[in-house]
């Protein structure tokens, strides 16, 4: 009978919050090749696979996440070194992948400012000078798919490519704003 309210204890402790994870101890949460102290070591792959696979089906609202050790295993001065290292960790990342967007939209933005502008020097030269020149010819046959090519390839980075890391993106400023929350299960 203990062991079934132990049990109804765990479950309820995870419905209450948004994310929970259960680790059997704090080197769970880090990568076992990185061997610096808690405040420095990186953020184990498996750790943010793990989250962003829990975090997928939330709301953009609040959230918690609530990290589960065993009883024994919990460290109080651990765990405020931790969740500002995690802290951290997400919000570098949240900058980095928001960077990486913004680039994305620039280069496809300039690339479809020089497309137009190429096409429209050649539509200028078509204008204005007859095509008697092997010169004039060459700059035409040089524009115009030059202005094509950088016109729909600036579209693509901007409607396609600029979309690509979204889910990342989302997932970091999420847990940028995540209340951190170390718990304990029997």
């Amino acid at each position: 009978m203990k062991e079934e309210e132990m049990l109804k204890e765990e479950w309820q402790l995870l419905a209450k919050s948004e994310v929970s994870l259960i680790l059997s101890k704090y080197d769970d949460i880090f990568s076992s090749f990185d061997p610096r102290a808690y405040s420095e070591r990186a953020i184990s792959v498996d750790f943010i696979a793990e989250a962003k696979r829990a975090t997928r089906e939330t709301d953009s609202g609040e959230l918690e996440l609530r990290i589960l050790l065993p009883k024994s295993e919990r460290r109080v001065e651990k765990e405020l070194s931790i969740k500002k290292r995690l802290r951290e960790h997400f919000r570098k990342h949240a900058e980095m992948h928001e960077r990486e967007k913004r680039g994305v939209i620039n280069e496809g933005l300039l690339f479809v400012l020089f497309g137009v502008i190429f096409m429209l020097g050649a539509a200028y030269i078509l204008f204005k000078y007859p095509l008697d020149t092997l010169f004039l010819n060459f700059l035409i046959v040089l524009l115009e798919p030059g202005g094509w090519f950088l016109f729909w390839e600036g579209l693509d980075l901007l409607i396609f490519e600029s979309k690509k890391g979204k889910a990342d993106l989302e997932f970091y400023k999420k847990m940028t704003r995540a209340d951190i929350v170390f718990s304990h299960y029997s």
